[in-house]
């Protein structure tokens, strides 16, 4: 209802919520409540003030039955007959809702809604009721309880909603625009453009949406669009409310008069079939309410303010014997409803009183309403008796009086001792990163036990395995038992969650304080991360593969080495291997693996991890030796001192990880068969039976090592001699041995998985008998050592404390079989003795004594890759890495080792122990690195970047019809060539290869689990200067070879065919070709600017450095604000209507540039920030202004004309056209 004209005295009522009711009448209340109603003298509460049951209700006119007070003194500003049970509902001005059970008006609920804003509309659901007021949306169960609170904007003021169906509402009010809100997810849909000042009332019927305007307007809405069909012009005042019966619309409201607005006493009536006026029908009250009760005709209900109500028919005249009169409390009827059967009116006044009208004793309110729920009976009074003969019985059963009187329970202090509980020791990471400020200490949560829980130790002996029982919260939920799950939380399966934003608000540094790159795992088989990881960290590989540059669009190599270039430029940030995967994808041989994972067997988990992992091993290192063995190897590699086992033929990822071996096959009649080969890694072999050895025999992991590498078994072979299949003995010997020692664990089922238990508490056992009573707890060690190392600060003589045998803790020696080093010897005879290597040896034998002698090798291990078991997420991979003092030396300016956990995005300093330690329970080695000892000092680890200028120049396209009249660019010439700080505009569309995969939450809000999987599809630049500026020199059409599902046309200007090379009339390359160009610019130094460009890069799959990024998005932006479109900018600043029907990359890179040019000029580059904060206040006012929309072409100029206009770009492109022409 719309309240101008009302009585301005109306708004000085008084607010105050009165929470009980006083058996004395409020003094706001009107006297002539009292005329047939006795008060109790008793002091009861004044809960419901019924007529008297002489009162005699005739059938089929409406008289009253009730009357109740709902809160005295404040008015009531809307009421509602519930639509699914027999109760009505009424709201105050105090933002108070009540509800009243059945005709008799029984108080069934009452709570407040809203602490200042009065309620404006109800809505009855089948599960609750929404309560609307200014600028707040409240859905609630009728007990009271919140549902959801949806807080809309606070500019908004909002008077009406309506439900179109069960799950979507329309709110409108005093603004421009119509909300739609989805009541599943609790999100806004829609925003529909409206004639200001807004929709005060609204209806529906199968036709049309009826919006009523405070003009006194009523509008015809198509059901889908929401666009005006038809619009009536009801009344010349305002309009005070409307309703719509079949074909009949009848509207009531106030029409101008020269001393201001009156009540117009003839109703409108207009017939919905011909869309046009009826004769108005006058009335004998002031009307103010009107509705359809269409009983047996289609009858009218006006009511007045001041209490007048009157029958009619719309298409008749009034008669003034059909009016009866409402005795309002106070002097104002607020408002009015009709229940859904017809049979009952509510009314309600200005000083809180409701009256029921009924045309019969017994109404109800609905043709079918369900039962109501009641809270349940007090049960004091019909206790169950209670068996005394019973140990278990609870006795806290028995009510208890309140007495002052000694207890039975109450023990005297001789008679008991208090025994508090301890409380647990503080947490020794809190204790290691606290700071203090004065007394006070603050440190940040490390999560290490459960919200608002303390786990209390009931037994001394549960100490040990305490840290079990106080697992954190997973990332994925809280749905399994924690004391039931071991694995650590650093090491669990780390997620992205999503927002609006995607990524940009998820805190990254939260899980990667370091300055190394981790890698994004949500990315089809990213399971290969910490493998990449591993690689990188081998310096030698990093810097060969960044050398490698091939003309092979789907090299690994090439793509591992853009990736590593990437993870060298980051400052802690993630990368994703997205284009590196792609590759890895098309290789038919890791299809023939099985190393291609399905998304729905990565996400359960399916895939055996270990083992696929460890084939992944060996496909890339067979792999990256091929891709480098078709180029010559690079003269900055070559061995320090000369290789004689090196072919010319061989690669540099042969020189480091080839191992040349002799496989003799001797068969039982005597003959000998030997043949040369060579292998990139090794597989554990491990003694057989050694599973049925429950004693606990004890083996070297070198033994076993040595084993595996001079493996010898008995097969079945091809005896030339025999000619013949024979067993055989199979020998095999090695001839030379790598630089880095890559091995397999396999430890695939139980059976390998107990010999690494057993031997890992063997070596344990051996351990402790080794040091006696030496061994102490991990506090005590860590004592010992921190005063070793204060002890050495003056006596240098004593060297590393590292290299001295400190006394290690008990942590570190369990479940440890794993050396940190092993010495390996070639023999005369070609055999090969392995043997541990331990820090004790190192002091011993001084730290060059392995390399005196020849064939002599010590290897440190540098790398673990372990298989995490985690039933909940399927499991994982994590790598331990030693990272060495080059990588320190880059990112921090340290010169040190240190070990640390790669769990994809996640990266964590460790101890060196922890990398060694396997509790085959949760976490099981699967890939092991050992690296020569000085491996830096064999090669030359300079990098040359091999992407030269040449890659600039012009190329040709994929695509068969591309004919030189569709080209839209002109390749640089060499006396173009970009330089340090030029401006290169970019922009990049995009098409989508997989859907987002999100889900629903009980509470209605959506949870993306995957975000959609994009690929560029189109990338521009244009030069930004010189006098070619503005004109684009690459504009390349991305191939792919993978199957699109949506090319975003709209969005992207991208049509199907466009990226086909059989049908395309575009410039058509691969995104190697097109890769390379981007990074050549990034590595000259040129500026790149755009809108958005942190996106394009991430699809692009580029790391470029920050200060070499002018993104128009941050420009014109305010914090905590919106971010501003390109379209509206353009208009706002240059004048420009761009992005009309689709979006054009040259069109959106040129405009960037001007909008920097803009920036330039508005902030006098840069010098005065308080005169561009003033222009971007502007820009946001007029922004919300126009609701951030574009004016229609010709209905609006923009406020910020600007000289470049339509002339420049036409030139642009003539110029473009002429030039190509010329080529």
């Amino acid at each position: 209802m719309n309240f101008e004209g009302l009585d301005p005295g109306l708004a000085e009522f008084a607010s105050a919520m009165h929470s009980t009711l006083d058996p004395v009448l409020d003094a706001h209340l009107n006297p002539s409540l009292l005329q047939n109603v006795e008060l109790d003298p008793e002091g009861v509460a004044l809960e419901a003030l019924p007529v008297q049951e002489s009162v005699h209700i005739m059938e089929g006119v409406y008289s009253e039955l009730h009357s109740v007070v709902a809160e005295v003194g404040v008015p009531v500003s809307v009421s509602h007959f519930d639509l699914h049970e027999e109760m009505l509902w009424v709201g105050s001005h105090g933002g108070h809702a009540t509800s009243f059970f059945g005709p008799a008006l029984e108080r069934y609920s009452s709570f407040q809604v809203n602490g200042s804003d009065d309620i404006r509309q109800i809505q009855s659901l089948e599960n609750g009721i929404l309560f609307l007021t200014k600028n707040n949306l409240k859905y609630m169960a009728r007990g009271g309880l919140i549902i959801f609170d949806y807080l809309l904007d606070e500019s908004e003021d909002m008077h009406s909603l309506l439900l179109t169906d069960s799950s979507t509402l329309l709110v409108g009010g005093l603004q421009n625009h119509v909300l739609e809100i989805d009541l599943n997810t609790v999100q806004e849909t829609q925003k529909y453009a409206v004639e200001i000042p807004g929709v005060t009332i609204m209806r529906q019927t199968n036709r049309f949406f009826f919006c009523g305007h405070t003009s006194g307007k009523v509008s015809l809405r198509d059901l889908r669009s929401f666009k005006v069909e038809h619009e009536f012009d009801a009344f010349s005042g305002s309009l005070s409310d409307f309703d719509v019966h079949g074909n009949l619309l009848a509207a009531c409201g106030f029409s101008s008069r020269l001393t201001g607005l009156a009540c117009d006493r003839f109703l409108k009536v207009y017939d919905l079939r011909m869309m046009r006026a009826i004769t108005p029908l006058q009335v004998h009250v002031d009307p103010a309410f009107l509705r359809f009760i269409p009983t047996y005709t289609s009858r009218l209900a006006i009511i007045s303010q001041s209490g007048q109500c009157q029958f009619c028919e719309p298409t008749g005249l009034a008669n003034p014997a059909d009016i009866f009169h409402v005795n309002p409390v106070g002097p104002l009827l607020m408002t009015f409803d009709v229940s859904a059967s017809k049979q009952a009116l509510a009314f309600g006044d200005s000083e809180g009183c409701v009256h029921l009208w009924t045309d019969s004793p017994e109404p109800s309110f609905n043709p079918y309403s369900r039962e109501t729920e009641f809270a349940l009976p007090c049960l004091v009074d019909s206790l169950p008796p209670l068996d005394w003969s019973q140990d278990l019985l609870p006795l806290s059963l028995i009510p208890v009086p309140l007495t002052t009187d000694t207890l039975l329970s109450d023990w005297p202090a001789a008679n008991s001792a208090p025994a508090p509980r301890r409380a647990p020791p503080v947490d020794a990471e809190i204790l290691r990163t606290m700071k203090k400020v004065g007394f006070i200490g603050y440190a940040p949560n490390p999560r290490t036990r459960l919200r608002n829980q303390i786990p209390y130790r009931l037994k001394e002996s549960d100490s040990e395995f305490d840290s079990f029982s106080q697992v954190t919260e997973s990332p994925i939920g809280r749905e399994e038992e924690p004391h039931l799950h071991m694995v650590s939380k650093k090491y669990r399966k780390v997620t992205i969650k999503y927002s609006k934003l995607g990524l940009e608000d998820f805190d990254f540094k939260h899980y990667n304080k370091t300055l190394f790159a981790g890698l994004e795992p949500h990315i089809p088989n990213a399971y290969c991360n910490c493998m990449i990881q591993v690689l990188y960290f081998l310096e030698p590989v990093r810097c060969l593969i960044q050398n490698h540059l091939c003309q092979k669009e789907f090299c690994l190599a090439c793509e591992l080495g853009f990736l590593f270039h990437m993870l060298d430029l980051s400052r802690g940030d993630p990368c994703q291997g997205s284009n590196f995967l792609r590759a890895f994808r098309t290789i038919p041989e890791a299809s023939a693996l099985g190393l291609i994972l399905a998304d729905s067997d990565e996400a359960s988990g399916k895939g055996n991890l270990a083992r696929l992992i460890q084939r992944w091993n060996r496909f890339i290192l067979t792999q990256l030796h091929q891709d480098m063995q078709e180029l010559e190897v690079p003269q900055a590699y070559r061995v320090a001192g000369g290789s004689s086992f090196c072919s010319s033929g061989d690669s540099v990822i042969g020189q480091l990880f080839n191992c040349e071996v002799e496989n003799c096959s001797l068969c039982r009649c005597g003959s000998e068969t030997v043949r040369a080969s060579s292998t990139l890694l090794f597989t554990l072999s491990y003694p057989e039976g050694s599973n049925c050895d429950k004693t606990g025999k004890n083996y070297d992991f070198a033994q076993v090592l040595k084993r595996s590498i001079c493996l010898e078994q008995n097969t079945q072979a091809w005896c030339d001699n025999c000619e013949k299949y024979q067993p055989t003995i199979q020998t095999r010997n090695i001839r030379h041995l790598p630089d880095i020692l890559v091995i397999n664990c396999e430890v695939n089922s139980s059976k390998e998985a107990d010999f690494w238990r057993i031997q890992a508490e063997v070596a344990f056992k051996m351990s402790v008998k080794k040091h006696g009573g030496e061994i102490k707890n991990k506090e005590f060690a860590l004592a010992d050592r921190a005063s070793f190392q204060f002890f050495c600060t003056d006596r240098k003589d004593l060297g590393n404390p590292e290299g001295l045998l400190l006394c290690p803790s008990i942590e570190e020696l369990k479940n440890v079989w794993l050396p940190f080093s092993i010495r390996m010897k070639m023999t005369k005879n070609k055999g090969l003795d392995v043997c541990n290597w331990t820090d004790g040896d190192e002091m011993q034998w001084g730290p060059a004594r392995a390399e005196e002698e020849h064939g002599v090798y010590v290897y440190d291990l540098m790398a673990t890759v372990v298989h995490i078991l985690d039933s909940r997420t399927g499991g994982s991979l994590v790598a331990h890495i030693k990272v060495g003092e080059t990588y320190h030396q880059r990112k921090e300016g340290v010169t040190h080792q240190q070990w640390y956990l790669f769990n994809d995005f996640l990266i964590e300093p460790i101890d060196k122990h922890e990398a060694v330690q396997f509790d085959m329970n949760w976490k099981v080695p699967a890939i092991l690195y050992y690296v020569k000892r000085n491996l830096n000092s064999r090669y030359n680890l300079n990098i040359k970047n091999p992407i030269e200028a040449s890659v600039l120049l012009a190329e040709a396209s994929l695509a068969r019809k591309q004919r030189k009249t569709h080209t839209t660019f002109i390749p640089l010439m060499l006396n173009e060539m970009p330089q340090v700080g030029d401006l290169v505009g970019l922009d990049a569309e995009f098409v989508t290869l997989n859907e987002e995969e999100a889900e629903l939450r009980s509470d209605g809000t959506k949870s993306t689990i995957k975000p959609s999987q994009m690929s560029v599809a189109r990338i521009t630049c244009v030069r930004g200067q010189g006098p070619n500026e503005g004109i684009p020199f690459i504009d390349d059409y991305i191939s792919t070879q993978e199957q699109v599902v949506d090319y975003l046309t709209q969005y992207s200007g991208i049509k199907p065919g466009d990226l086909d090379a059989k049908i395309s009339s575009k410039h058509l390359t691969t995104l190697k070709s097109t890769y390379l160009k981007l990074r050549f610019l990034i590595d000259i130094g040129v500026k790149f600017v755009g809108h958005g460009l942190q996106k394009d890069f991430r699809v692009i799959n580029l790391m470029v450095p920050k200060d070499q990024v002018l993104d128009t998005v941050y420009l014109f932006h305010m914090p905590r604000k919106r971010m501003i479109s390109l379209r509206f900018l353009a208009w706002y600043f240059l004048d420009l209507k761009i992005q009309g029907e689709t979006h054009d990359s040259i069109e959106d890179a040129r405009t960037a540039l001007q909008l920097y040019r803009k920036y330039l000029e508005l902030s006098k580059n840069g010098t005065e920030p308080e005169s561009f904060h003033k222009v971007l206040k502007g820009l946001y006012e007029k922004g919300r202004k126009m609701d951030w929309k574009v004016p229609e072409p010709e209905s609006q100029t923009s406020p910020k004309s600007k000289a470049w206009d339509g002339t420049r770009e036409t030139e642009l492109d003539a110029a473009v056209f002429s030039s190509v022409l010329a080529l």
